[in-house]
């Protein structure tokens, strides 16, 4: 049975207040507080964030190679449609993703003040995707005095917007690291921003939430208690928070590759009939906020990581039109593949297209990790995109398919710029795939690759790589 990836969605919301509970600015601040006035003068505006061309790129209003033509830094070069909608999805302001955070709460562990909770409310409950019956679970507020109790004792983290403190969020348990405050933060925030991105799938595909048998979570943020630190679902929240009654779900986790795996178990899911319609999604991840943030003070420039992305794939059975994935050619970095790029990229690259009779050249655009350069190279990490493409283009002419003298063609053309949040599992390939799934059901484009790289070594259980890669193709029968 033939599988498709039918529609991609993705979301962005602005969280500015959130940078300090990051995981590096939550580090240093511990040591040095008078950071957090110094991060306060270093953020955006919600404006600047959605006039920032990277930002319009993952919503779909701009394609990833109009960012060749924008001079660098694209912070200084604002686009003159600043956008909050795009075909993609939207850039949720700070204030109304505060309204989605109470809607996923579903223990009372977000207190908001009766003033915020009444500023919010016009603007969540115009929201396309939210009813009268959610609009109720806002409640009317906790009163700050209460709020600034819970705080003072210890038992809660202080939320602002602006600089103000309008909230808490508290732990649900003493001894009990995996439901202390930051923890249950990131869960809750994930939880938001995926189920917000869920729903504008729905809605780019025409279908019902209903309609979903199976939901798997990719995100970097796992779910747990003292027994089972990672065990629980963030899928089936997700899942329950959009009204996904029908479905059940479970979670994919497999650092920055989790996208690429949890997509290649979707459609073997449907490949196999156990399941019609599986989504794959992912919520945004607080610690990565902030992560840079220590090397942009330093370079006088704006705190470009105070955005968490989420992305969001519906998977189905062929449906005579949406680009097929092709899981008789499925990349895989074996355990005895060996760590140098050479010889991950000859994993995930060539031995895939070998199975097919194809060449490097016959794929017209290949997604690879895609982090903002500019979010990273002034912190000396490098443009990792820039980077994986070289070393494709050097590959593609060690297999004598180009001339070395065509390396940099082949990295302009068949690569693109580095437009992601640097959250983890976000940049990982599948930003393109909104684009491709357009530009292959235009007819612009017959195939692209997606080769996602993970580091397993990050949990000092193992010194081995990770990589996953699937190719994308036109559907034979559209058209017809």
């Amino acid at each position: 049975m033939a599988v498709v990836i039918k529609e991609a969605a993705y979301v962005l919301a602005y969280v500015p207040d959130f940078v300090q509970y990051g995981s590096k600015p939550s580090r240093d601040l511990a040591e040095d507080a008078t950071l957090a006035a110094q991060i306060r003068a270093h953020l955006r505006s919600y404006q600047e964030v959605c006039a920032y061309a990277p930002h319009q790129v993952f919503i779909g209003n701009l394609h990833p190679d109009a960012l060749l033509a924008i001079p660098k830094p694209w912070y200084e070069h604002p686009c003159v449609e600043a956008a909050r909608h795009g075909p993609f999805g939207e850039i949720m302001p700070e204030d109304e993703f505060y309204g989605w955070m109470k809607l996923a709460d579903d223990f009372d562990l977000l207190w908001l003040t009766p003033e915020f909770t009444e500023r919010i409310t016009p603007a969540v409950a115009s929201h396309p995707f939210i009813d009268e019956r959610r609009v109720k679970k806002l409640g009317t507020g906790t009163p700050l005095e209460k709020i600034e109790e819970i705080i003072a004792q210890g038992a809660a983290h202080p939320l602002y917007f602006e600089g103000t403190l309008i909230g808490s969020l508290r732990r649900d348990h003493d001894k009990d690291d995996t439901l202390k405050a930051e923890v249950l933060m990131e869960n809750l925030m994930a939880k938001a921003s995926g189920a917000v991105t869920m729903h504008y799938l729905f809605q780019r595909a025409g279908i019902e939430p209903e309609a979903v048998d199976f939901v798997l979570d990719c995100t970097e943020t796992a779910i747990g208690d003292r027994y089972n630190r990672g065990g629980g679902s963030l899928s089936k929240a997700m899942a329950e928070m959009c009204g996904c009654v029908n479905a059940t779900g479970n979670d994919i986790r497999a650092f920055c590759c989790a996208p690429n795996h949890a997509l290649i178990n979707a459609a073997g899911l449907v490949e196999s009939g156990i399941y019609d319609t599986v989504v794959v999604a992912g919520g945004g991840c607080l610690a990565k906020v902030g992560m840079k943030f220590a090397a942009h003070l330093k370079h006088r420039m704006p705190i470009l990581e105070d955005v968490l992305g989420a992305i969001a794939f519906l998977i189905t059975k062929d449906d005579g039109k949406s680009p097929l994935i092709r899981l008789d050619a499925v990349g895989k970095h074996d355990v005895g593949a060996g760590s140098p790029q050479q010889a991950i990229m000859t994993s995930l690259i060539l031995k895939p297209l070998a199975k097919l009779g194809m060449k490097m050249t016959d794929i017209e655009k290949y997604s690879t990790e895609l982090h903002n350069p500019e979010i990273t190279l002034p912190a000396g990490s490098g443009d990792t995109p820039l980077t994986n493409y070289k070393i494709m283009g050097a590959l593609a002419a060690l297999n004598k398919e180009i001339d070395k003298s065509e390396i940099n063609r082949f990295v302009t053309e068949r690569g693109m710029p580095g437009y992601s949040p640097t959250q983890g599992h976000v940049p990982s390939a599948v930003p393109f795939l909104g684009h491709a799934l357009e530009a292959i059901k235009k007819g612009e484009m017959k195939r692209a690759m997606f080769v996602a790289k993970g580091s397993l070594f990050l949990g000092r259980m193992s010194q081995l790589s990770d990589g996953l890669s699937f190719l994308l193709e036109a559907n034979p029968n559209s058209g017809k």
